[in-house]
């Protein structure tokens, strides 16, 4: 007889069905137990654990040839949560648990040496799928209620024991509840920022319609607080983004007690962070800073300072919202949709105001050629920050702070999802606008289009950048209350671009050049 079960192995952020399949056959003076089905290390592994289990609960394993076969055979087995549902096939396969005892379930879960069943990381992804297949999943107590939020029907376990005292009905389990929704922490206040006006309202367009941004100034200037700032004007996540966002997490290992907030997430790498560290990678190809970022910011503080090879890996997800991490068997895709907010000093000396660089201009050139064209091509804005002078610290702090500004930037999301909706787009921001659909909501008017022509070959805009300008100018009409891109939103979007540098002109040029 072959005892069969239902578990999931994890392919990015989604899950997939494995059937585990458990035969006892005779095997004379040599028995054996063996695992088949492109298992990885800790897979194979699950013997011993499995051993462990039963002797803690009075049980042993046969003494005959015990195969587990994980099907698909061609889909790489990765972790230890195959721990339980083996020892639960093989259960059946004993006739210690009734042959229909596995009608309708599916198991994960990693076995202690004394049988307790241990967290695992993927619960909510793996219940998402035994929802879809109308399933009822079986996992352990600690991670039950990070899967109660599927939706679907979740049972906690303890121990090996408590499993199968709940399928005998000696001690029936309850099924589980999701765990709680968190409040939001407070958040940083636009207030605590003196002077920086320009960047504020820079901040403000960037939350309005997901845009990427970068700040350019010497140390001290506020680029670091004003980043930390825009997760306050963010409006909270929707329900589909909240579970996109929480299925990352929750294969990344990053949801404690089952707990779920609506805060959007704000990641901020070290600059030391490497090429996979960014976009993902490892052993088993885990999600990185971009896919922990999904509907949230990612903040690259220091950005001359990373590697060369990491910025340019963010191109492809800064473009389609999502990051592929290829293997040699196979392809991973994470989903990556995050607003780039970035920050660095006009050169590595970082002079500020009043102060002169002793190696200018070629300490700006040589530092600020490290960041690639292509790559600056796909940041929205680009604002230069002057120095924060006595002046400007003795001021009064504004009357307007995040609570005003947030505002501000509900209405104007909320002016975008109703226009997309109506066309029965997903589309959430202008930012992800493009084709077609730019070209219709963003079209300018005919002073507008004039000055967008112009420019594009006064500043020798590429396609890309003359595209990107449209979308911050949607936006900028959003939050004015605007029916249609006007020259004055086109005017206001171009001095967020930065001038492409002369080569001729290099050793004479302070800084970037606003139009």
């Amino acid at each position: 007889m072959v005892a069969r079960l239902v578990t999931w192995a994890f392919d990015g952020a989604e899950a997939r069905r494995v059937d585990v399949q458990v035969q006892i056959t005779d095997a004379g003076a040599n028995p054996y137990f063996s695992i088949v089905g492109l298992a990885d290390k800790a897979v194979a592994e699950s013997r011993e654990r499995v051993r462990s289990a039963f002797a803690a609960i009075g049980l042993s394993v046969p003494a005959k040839r015990v195969l587990v076969n994980l099907a698909p055979a061609d889909l790489p087995k990765e972790g230890s949560h195959y721990d339980a549902p083996i020892a639960v096939a093989l259960l059946t396969a004993m006739g210690v648990l009734p042959s229909d005892a596995l009608d309708g379930l599916a198991v994960l879960g990693e076995l202690g040496l004394d049988g307790d069943w241990q967290p695992i990381v993927g619960a909510l992804p793996a219940a998402m799928a035994s929802h879809g297949e109308d399933l009822t999943l079986v996992c352990p107590a600690a991670s039950a209620s990070e899967a109660a939020w599927s939706g679907g029907r979740v049972i906690g376990v303890s121990s090996l024991m408590g499993f199968i005292n709940h399928v005998r009905g000696a001690r029936p389990l309850e099924l589980a509840q999701p765990g709680a929704l968190l409040e939001a922490p407070p958040v940083a206040d636009l207030k605590d920022v003196r002077g920086q006006e320009q960047a504020k309202r820079a901040l403000e367009i960037t939350a309005a319609g997901g845009h990427n941004l970068l700040f350019v100034g010497p140390p001290g200037a506020g680029k670091s607080m004003l980043a930390q700032r825009l997760p306050g004007l963010l409006p909270p996540l929707s329900a589909r983004e909240l579970l996109e966002v929480s299925m990352v997490h929750s294969v990344a290992g990053m949801l404690e007690r089952g707990s779920l907030t609506r805060t959007r997430p704000f990641r901020a790498p070290h600059h030391s962070a490497s090429m996979a560290a960014l976009t993902g990678g490892g052993i088993r190809a885990k999600p990185g800073e971009v896919s922990l970022a999904h509907h949230g910011v990612l903040f690259l503080d220091e950005l001359p300072e990373f590697s060369a090879q990491a910025l340019d890996a963010l191109r492809q997800p800064l473009e389609t919202g999502e990051v592929v991490v290829a293997r040699a068997n196979r392809h991973v895709t994470y989903p990556a949709r995050f607003q780039l907010i970035a920050a660095m000093n006009p050169c590595r000396c970082g002079a500020a105001a009043g102060r002169t660089c002793g190696k200018a201009p070629r300490c700006m050139v040589s530092y600020q050629s490290r960041i690639s064209g292509p790559f600056l091509d796909r940041i929205d804005l680009q604002i230069d920050i002057p120095a924060v002078t006595a002046a400007d610290l003795a001021l009064p702090a504004s009357t307007e702070g995040t609570q005003e500004a947030a505002a501000r930037v509900a209405l104007a999301r909320a002016a975008q999802a109703e226009r997309y909706q109506n066309d029965g787009l997903v589309i959430a921001t202008n930012a992800i606008a493009s084709g077609a659909v730019l070209d219709r909501v963003a079209a300018p008017d005919g002073p507008g289009r004039d000055l967008l022509g112009k420019a594009a070959d006064a500043l020798r805009l590429s396609a890309r950048a003359y595209h990107r300008t449209l979308k911050v100018a949607r936006t900028i009409a959003d939050l004015d209350g605007a029916d249609g891109v006007k020259r004055i939103h086109i005017a206001e979007a171009l001095a967020y671009r930065r001038v492409e540098p002369n080569p001729a002109q290099a050793i004479s040029t302070p800084s970037f050049q606003r139009p």
